[in-house]
C-alpha cells in the first residue's frame, strides 16, 4: 500500500496510477459524505465525481497542514454545498418558528447506518444541509449562515426542524421495531 506522501507526489505529477490509487483509497468514505448531502445515490455519485476532479486539480495546493483525508472531505462537503446551492433557488430556506422538541430521548436500536442515511436524505433540502453541517460536520450556526448566505436564526430553525422531523421518523421506526423486531425505513 502506498504511503500518503507517495500518493500526493504521484498525483501532483499527474500520474494516473497514483490518482487511481488515491481514488480507490478514499472513494468509499467520501461517498458516505456525499450521500449525506444528496437526495439519491446518482446525485451523490455526481458530487463524488465532481469532488475528485477538484481534488486532482487542486492537489498542488494541499499544504499538509491537515491529513489528506480531512482535506479531501472538506472538498467533498464544499462540492456538495455548491451542488445544493444551485438547487436552493427552487426550495429557499425560510425562518420557521422554533419547534418544541420532546425532552425524552428516542432509542434507535435496530436502525443501521444505511437506514439512518435514508432518513437524513428524506429531510427537506434546507433542513438536510443544515443538519449535516451542524450535527455531522461540526460547523457553528454562524459558519453555516456565512457559507449558505442565510441568517444565523434560519440556520438554527432549520436545524430544529430537521431534528424534530428526524425524531418523528425515528419514533415511527422505533414503534415498528418494537412491534415487528426490525427497522423499516
Amino acid at each position: 500500500m502506498l504511503q500518503e506522501e507517495e500518493l500526493i507526489e504521484g498525483c501532483r505529477k499527474g500520474n494516473r496510477a497514483f490518482q487511481k490509487a488515491l481514488y480507490d483509497r478514499y472513494c468509499r468514505k467520501m461517498m458516505v459524505v456525499c450521500l449525506r448531502y444528496a437526495k439519491s445515490t446518482p446525485e451523490a455519485e455526481d458530487i463524488l465525481q465532481e469532488g475528485f476532479i477538484k481534488v486532482f486539480a487542486g492537489i498542488e495546493n494541499f499544504r499538509k497542514e491537515s491529513k489528506l483525508e480531512t482535506w479531501i472531505t472538506r472538498i467533498m462537503v464544499n462540492t456538495a454545498l455548491n451542488h445544493q446551492r444551485k438547487k436552493l433557488y427552487l426550495f429557499p430556506m425560510v425562518d420557521v418558528e422554533e419547534i418544541d422538541l420532546p425532552e425524552d430521548e428516542i432509542s434507535i436500536s435496530g436502525i443501521n447506518l444505511t437506514q439512518l442515511l435514508e432518513l437524513i436524505q428524506s429531510l427537506p433540502q434546507g433542513c438536510q444541509i443544515v443538519f449535516n453541517l451542524f450535527a455531522i460536520e461540526g460547523y457553528s450556526h454562524k459558519e453555516i449562515a456565512e457559507q449558505l448566505g442565510i441568517s444565523e436564526g434560519t440556520s438554527k430553525s432549520q436545524f430544529a426542524r430537521a431534528k424534530a422531523l428526524l425524531q418523528k421518523k425515528l419514533s415511527k421506526e422505533s414503534a415498528y421495531y418494537h412491534k415487528y423486531g426490525e427497522a423499516k425505513v
